[in-house]
């Protein structure tokens, strides 16, 4: 998934298998430090791997970190059939009911929108005050401007 060019198209690059691997080890040392984290997507009878989704601390600063950010990950096989949105919709849904969370914050580049989509079908909300550049890229990097969503507990 993480090596699929159609996957990765709004990240600065695909992930050889050892880079994929580390990702996954952060995730799992994630759970440990905070005790939630992202989930692996099973599909019952289809697959027992789509990708993943969930909440995570981002460990880079911008004007409104530190946060919990949602996020989520999906083979292209799996992509419009509405699991981003399921499980994005279980996330929220336990960030702020388990964790008590007041907000929580997504990001992505203005081009992603399949990504905007499920940040709007979930009902986070745009500014595009909030816009921001991405602290781990460059100046004159193309990913580099993203778009902010939020949602607020009510």
């Amino acid at each position: 998934m993480n090596g699929d060019p159609r996957v990765m198209e709004h990240f600065p690059a695909v992930l050889t298998r050892e880079e994929s691997d580390a990702l996954a080890a952060r995730m799992d040392a994630h759970f440990d430090d905070h005790r939630f984290g992202r989930w692996a997507v099973e599909i019952v009878a289809v697959t027992p791997f789509a990708g993943f989704v969930g909440l995570s601390i981002p460990q880079y600063e911008t004007p409104f970190t530190p946060c919990v950010e949602i996020g989520w990950r999906l083979a292209a096989d799996f992509w419009g059939h509405g699991y981003a949105t399921e499980g994005a919709r279980a996330a929220l849904e336990f960030g702020f009911d388990v964790l008590r969370l007041e907000e929580i914050f997504s990001f992505t580049v203005p081009e992603n929108l399949r990504s905007r989509r499920v940040m709007e079908k979930i009902g986070m909300t745009y500014d595009p005050k909030d816009d921001f550049d991405h602290p781990l890229l460059p100046a004159g990097h193309p990913l580099r401007r993203h778009v902010l969503y939020r949602a607020v507990h009510r």
